[in-house]
């Protein structure tokens, strides 16, 4: 959000008044006091880089984030799609609790621990394809990124990857070579660690080719074969291709029918594997535990972070056993698979599964994208209303014809929702995510959008 951008009036009593009887309870003008302390103290010792929000939690409970000054927000965002079974949820709490009990750490990657390999079962039931898998685990979605990134590479001992123009894999060199969301996470940081090559993503509502879904016949996909691999990319050369299977912090991006289908075909073709990035998308978050399930193909590699952790740093990879290494220390780490967010990890699949959060998502899903498509008809400045499931975002725009990004707008809904206690989310150039907690229901997204709404009238008035 731009901090210079004039403030707006306080919400009205009857905005306030209205959010209160829901669940949301403004004490103070957000940031507050208390607030805004902190946020001193953090901008004079920590590190300037991604911080936008003026919240400041103090806890949390379900889909609500309580701050330091008593203000209660609803929360759109889930610790960017981390918190998928709300914020401490009792089961995955008890489980952090008694494993810190027993053990936190012990010499890495270099002995074995039951959690470990239970965690492990469980990923490979539940991932997409009938072939002998292994994981890996790691602390973060960029750590899984580059790990896939290593194992294909050494495997297959070839030196180019593929990847979508828009994806975001993550801000180590290794995946800031296939991260291509945002020019201010790779400026001034070539060389990168080279290889990587990037085609246009299947972007319908900003088609790079000025085509029409569905007499583009997919295009997007076949001109990998058609023109690439005719001229600048040699297919044998390629250790991978990796995508995301609904663009992340590119803006949301839903991949149209049968894309995904028309690029496996091609890469089955070449022999060339697919690494599915699921660190956003995944666990449950679109209806179905991998979002690349919704495409209908079977990826060879899938990496995953944020949600699996339940609140803990945890990221895994699950790949074909055929590519593990046969070389000791090939590849490791230390904290990779910790026992406390192993212990996360299995409580937080536990409860999606028996709070039935796969279904609740497709059916929240459902009736969020079904209001903001509502707010959409109220309000000009959104463009395009997209999702899956409880992964969803609204595109902001000067004018529906041009189609001409308005970000600056999208930043202003988002401090105006701050100020009436909805936590919200940028993404892509001038889009916001929804994406609340699995265990959201109707009450909730209603709240949300009415603010929403309120937020959008006061953006509107303040440009």
């Amino acid at each position: 959000m731009s901090e210079t951008a004039p403030a707006s009036p306080a919400p009205s009593a009857s905005d306030t008044n209205r959010s209160s009887r829901r669940g949301v309870i403004l004490r103070t003008p957000i940031p507050g006091p208390n607030a805004q302390k902190v946020v001193e103290r953090d901008r004079q010792y920590i590190m300037t880089s991604t911080k936008t929000s003026p919240v400041v939690a103090a806890s949390g409970s379900g889909v609500w984030i309580t701050d330091v000054d008593g203000n209660r927000l609803l929360d759109f965002a889930s610790g960017v799609a981390v918190q998928a079974v709300g914020y401490s949820h009792p089961d995955v709490v008890r489980a952090i609790r008694d494993q810190a009990g027993r053990l936190t750490h012990f010499a890495g990657t270099d002995f074995y621990y039951e959690n470990q390999v239970r965690l492990a079962e469980r990923l490979v039931q539940i991932s997409p394809g009938d072939f002998s898998k292994k994981v890996f685990f790691t602390n973060s979605g960029t750590e899984s990124a580059e790990a896939a990134l290593k194992i294909l590479r050494w495997n297959r001992q070839r030196p180019l990857f593929l990847g979508l123009l828009g994806a975001f894999h993550g801000r180590t060199m290794g995946a800031l070579t296939m991260t291509a969301s945002k020019p201010v996470h790779r400026a001034r940081y070539a060389p990168f660690v080279g290889g990587g090559t990037h085609i246009p993503a299947p972007y319908c509502y900003r088609c790079p080719y000025k085509l029409e879904y569905p007499s583009c016949d997919l295009y997007c996909a076949k001109i990998l074969e058609e023109l690439y691999f005719q001229t600048a990319i040699p297919p044998d050369d390629v250790a991978a291709f990796i995508g995301e299977p609904v663009m992340g912090e590119g803006g949301y991006v839903v991949p149209p029918p049968g894309w995904y289908r028309a690029l496996k075909t091609i890469l089955d073709a070449h022999q060339i594997p697919l690494i599915d990035d699921e660190v956003q998308a995944g666990m449950g978050r679109t209806g179905r535990w991998f979002a690349i399930e919704h495409h209908g193909v079977v990826p060879d590699v899938i990496t995953l972070a944020k949600a699996l952790g339940g609140g803990l740093p945890m990221g895994a990879v699950i790949f074909p056993a055929k590519f593990d290494y046969t070389v000791q220390g090939s590849h490791s780490n230390t904290f990779g698979g910790n026992l406390l967010a192993a212990a996360a990890s299995l409580a937080t699949l536990d409860v999606i599964e028996k709070e039935h959060l796969l279904d609740n998502a497709r059916v929240q899903g459902d009736y969020l994208l079904s209001r903001l498509r509502e707010l959409a008809q109220e309000h000009p400045e959104i463009g395009d209303v997209r999702g899956i499931g409880l992964l969803t975002a609204t595109e902001f725009v000067k004018d529906r014809t041009t189609k001409e990004p308005a970000p600056q707008f999208r930043d202003r809904v988002i401090e105006e929702a701050y100020r009436r206690g909805l936590i919200l989310l940028g993404c892509g150039r001038s889009s916001i995510r929804y994406v609340p907690p699995l265990i959201i229901q109707r009450p909730e997204i209603d709240e949300a959008i009415e603010i929403l709404d309120a937020a959008l009238r006061a953006a509107r008035t303040r440009g």
